[in-house]
């Protein structure tokens, strides 16, 4: 059982602030997210994309502004648990909560942050019939560590910016890879749909467009794809791992069976501290909603700063609470 303070639901921009403006107070976070990195949105959608309205930086990348949040949080050791579900949470007796992930992972805390951006993001799947029989047993739709592949047989699936670069970085890892898009036409960065051109006509991948992995066999794990060719129709591909790429799409989740008061797909906060209506459940950034909300992550490092206030009134009620600035106190004087 991993013991914190305050656990955070989403590692995205306003999930990393948390742990700052949480770091000030001497509280200890740690920080569960489906996707396998931190950063969420900005991360997984749009990296290289600028950002414009974060005080100081006249433009910032979406990366760039994960790192510095990663390296401003550094002081404060926070915990993570990345590439699980939050699945469900129980109430204690002494009123703290145990979050049990996706993957079975437990974590106790007295006050829960729900930072979770749009909802938790879950994987485009492809209508293959017996698609989820094999998956975690051959069938991955998010690559945490591309060494797992090391001298595997891969099967790629997918016409994207993901689907391509992890084609790409592959090629040097695995023993066999092989790229299926339905379509000639790549939706993914001019730059990379060249290096894959260059890497099939090398020898290098195995790239095969107008056609789509339509089945999947093996006996208690996966060991062949059945793909369909829109002209020379089906064939069987020998493989250890097929990996459909299709993007992620955005769910409220498990969290929608909370108990919380939801509206439109959001949770209802009180502006006062973000809290909900569920004692020592907070929701911040994109995923609440109240009166004249905006969706910036300007608004969400505000409601983490206030919240986290909150939270050590909720863990510590006993104790004085003193507002100090760090322009004279520093990092480490907190």
């Amino acid at each position: 059982m991993i013991k914190t303070d305050i656990l955070i639901i989403g590692a995205g921009p306003c999930g990393l602030f948390t742990v700052f403006e949480a770091g000030l107070l001497k509280l200890k976070c740690h920080l569960v997210d489906s996707l396998p990195q931190a950063g969420g949105q900005l991360t997984e959608i749009y990296p290289k994309k600028p950002i414009y309205d974060i005080p100081g930086f006249p433009s910032i990348l979406a990366g760039d502004l994960v790192t510095n949040l990663m390296e401003q949080i550094k002081p404060f050791n926070p915990g993570f648990t990345l590439g699980e579900r939050a699945e469900s949470i129980e109430k204690l007796e002494d009123e703290s909560f145990v979050l049990t992930t996706s993957h079975g992972t437990k974590i106790n805390a007295p006050v829960i942050a729900i930072a979770g951006g749009l909802g938790c993001f879950e994987p485009r799947k492809p209508p293959i019939p017996n698609l989820e029989s094999f998956e975690y047993k051959g069938v991955e739709y998010i690559i945490k560590d591309p060494e797992f592949y090391r001298n595997k047989r891969v099967v790629i699936a997918g016409g994207g910016d993901s689907a391509l670069d992890w084609t790409i970085y592959l090629a040097d890892v695995a023993n066999e890879v092989t790229l299926v898009h339905r379509r000639e036409q790549f939706r993914g960065a001019l730059d990379s749909v060249e290096k894959v051109a260059h890497l099939a006509q090398a020898g290098k991948i195995n790239l095969m467009t107008n056609a789509q992995a339509v089945g999947l066999r093996g006996e208690g794990k996966l060991d062949e794809v059945v793909i369909k060719h829109k002209t020379e129709g089906e064939f069987v591909k020998a493989t250890d791992h097929f990996v459909p790429l299709f993007g992620l799409s955005p769910k409220l989740g498990p969290i929608a069976d909370w108990g919380l008061s939801i509206t439109k797909n959001a949770i209802e906060v009180d502006t006062l501290d973000y809290s909900t209506n569920v004692k020592g459940i907070y929701a911040i950034g994109d995923i609440n909603t109240y009166p004249g909300k905006l969706k910036l992550i300007l608004c969400g490092f505000h409601e983490a700063t206030l919240m986290a206030q909150s939270a050590f009134k909720h863990i510590h009620p006993d104790k004085k609470l003193s507002f100090k600035y760090t322009t004279v106190n520093g990092v480490e004087g907190f």
